[in-house]
Parts: C-alpha cells; sequence; structure tokens
C-alpha cells in the first residue's frame, strides 16, 4: 500500500475569542487532523460549528490560540520572518465565501488576479504579467476580454472563477476553500466544484474544502471531518462516512439530507441529535478513537468499545 505524504498536519489547535469578560467563546477547541498531499480534505458542520475559523486559523488569518499547524513539517504560527512569510503565502491560499465582498470592486479583473503575481514578482515585465492573467482567466473558463473589466460587471458563479484564478496565479500547492458555493445558485454550484476537481487533476492541489452541505462535500472530498461545537466529532473517508456514520450528529446531518424521491421523503425519518444523551461525566476521557482503520469517532472509552463491538461484525 502506498504510504501517503502528509502535507497539512493540525494538532490540539484552539482558537478561543475573547467577548467580554468572564465570556470565552472556545470557537476551536483542540482540534487535531492531517491532510495529505493531493487530497481533498471536506470539513462539515452547522453554521458556528467552528470549520471557518479552523480554515482562516491555518492560514494565519487568526493567530492560534494554542496547538499547532505544520505545513510540509514547519510550524505555520509564531514568529516569522518577512521572506518566510511570504513563501508561505505562496504556497497557501484561500478562496473566500463571499464573491461580491473578496473582490475589490475599484481593481480591474487583471490586477486583482495580477495582485500575487506582483507582490512575488512572478513576471518580469509587463507582457509577461498579462500573459499570465490571460493564461488563468482560460484556465477557469473565462475569456482574455474579461481582464479589464471590473466585478460588478460579473455574475456571483463568474467572480467565484476569478477569486480561484486570483489564488492559482502564485502556483499555491494547498488552497482553503471556504464555503466556495454557499452564496451561488444551485445551478452554479456544481460548475465551480467541477472546475476545482479539473484544476486539483491538472495542478496537483490539495484542498481543505469547508461547507455545510454534505452530499457536496461528497461528491468532492476524498475523507470528510465532522465538526460540532468547535470539535472533530468523526472523521473518515468520504464514501465510508456517507453509508456508515457512526456519530449521532453526523447521522443527525445526513437524515437531513434531501431525497429525490418524494415518497421516501415522505415516509423518511429524520434525526434529531441531543448531546446530553451521551451522559458524559467528568472522568469520561472523550476523545478521537480509531473504530475502523481510517475512520475515526469522538467518544468515551465505554462508547469506543461498544462502537467497535457493533461496527465491527
Amino acid at each position: 500500500m502506498e504510504k501517503k505524504e502528509k502535507l497539512v498536519e493540525i494538532k490540539g489547535l484552539k482558537q478561543y475569542f475573547n467577548v467580554g469578560k468572564p465570556n470565552m467563546v472556545k470557537a476551536v477547541d483542540g482540534v487535531s487532523f492531517d491532510i495529505y498531499k493531493g487530497e481533498t480534505l471536506g470539513l462539515v458542520g452547522e453554521s458556528g460549528c467552528g470549520k471557518s475559523t479552523t480554515g482562516r486559523t491555518i492560514i494565519r488569518l487568526y493567530e492560534a490560540t494554542d496547538g499547532q499547524v505544520l505545513f510540509e513539517g514547519k510550524d505555520v504560527h509564531g514568529k516569522k520572518s518577512k521572506a518566510d512569510l511570504k513563501q508561505f503565502n505562496r504556497k497557501m491560499q484561500m478562496i473566500f465565501q463571499d464573491p461580491y465582498a473578496s473582490l475589490n470592486p475599484r481593481m480591474t479583473v487583471a490586477d486583482i488576479i495580477a495582485e500575487g503575481i506582483d507582490i512575488h514578482g512572478l513576471a518580469s515585465s509587463k507582457k509577461e504579467r498579462m500573459e499570465k492573467v490571460y493564461n488563468l482567466l482560460e484556465t477557469v473558463g473565462l475569456n482574455k476580454e474579461h481582464a479589464t473589466r471590473y466585478p460588478h460587471e460579473f455574475s456571483g458563479g463568474q467572480r467565484q472563477r476569478i477569486g480561484i484564478a486570483r489564488a492559482l496565479a502564485v502556483e499555491p500547492e494547498f488552497i482553503i476553500a471556504d464555503e466556495p458555493i454557499s452564496a451561488l445558485d444551485v445551478s452554479i454550484q456544481a460548475q465551480v466544484v467541477n472546475l476545482m476537481k479539473k484544476l486539483q487533476e491538472e495542478k496537483g492541489l490539495t484542498y481543505l474544502f469547508i461547507a455545510h452541505d454534505l452530499s457536496m462535500v461528497k461528491y468532492i472530498s476524498d475523507r470528510i471531518g465532522v465538526m460540532y461545537f468547535g470539535q472533530i466529532v468523526e472523521l473518515a473517508d468520504s464514501e465510508d462516512l456517507y453509508n456508515n456514520p457512526i456519530h449521532p450528529y453526523t447521522k443527525s446531518l445526513l437524515s437531513a439530507i434531501p431525497l429525490p424521491d418524494p415518497m421516501s421523503e415522505r415516509t423518511r425519518k429524520r434525526l434529531i441529535y441531543q448531546p446530553e444523551e451521551h451522559g458524559y461525566g467528568p472522568e469520561d476521557q472523550v476523545q478521537l478513537r480509531e473504530v475502523r482503520p481510517g475512520h475515526f469517532v469522538s467518544c468515551s472509552e465505554k462508547e469506543f468499545k461498544a462502537y467497535k463491538e457493533l461496527y465491527n461484525k
């Protein structure tokens, strides 16, 4: 079996926000997972679960409260020289949720896309700069005539393509896509996701794909992590998690996905997650445990034994 190479390692990551004493919001509370080179790891959960904050902390938009983020074995957080930061910013890029707010309305599309090219000195002349911009526009399914236009002249799907071109401009290895399709029409969502899959195959990219739509995440992801109140409650291969969910919260998310069959929809039972049903006490050491090979679930030792017995028959 081929050994996968770790590109990103998250170890005990915490992101707390002080909203006035004594209140402390634990947006991300001890999250650990790895992302392997060339894969897409999906991160799902309801709004407010901490998935976007996790992505923003990984890329250093927020300084971590505690824990480690390792990229190619090097710590992302802490003091870094300008040269190190510049190199890091080139290798790791982000596609933002809102294609309307993430593009500067006063800049042309060419200048938006070429911003990273200019910062990192990736073009030796104006001609080479524009050639790179034209190539990037064609790569994301737009025309070179679009280069002189402004963001307000484009639809939401086109703007998100411009955002993708901007992220690709510095030739990154790792892209964090923070709910990149949630602001788009359903008809456009599949186009953007298919474009991302195509680019991944062509350029060998690695993605962290953050979303709340489990069905779309299953389509693009190799593995999926499910977040609940700042913690990962389940992590497994996409197919395995979808077909054999173990944690009650994952089951409740899957039960909420609508089915195309009206008869099945009418009779299907939706599950409501009740965290108090676990009945955890102070003595319970709740942590991610490997119930099946590659399938991790947040549970106590007692639950772990029960899950192993139930799901390994």
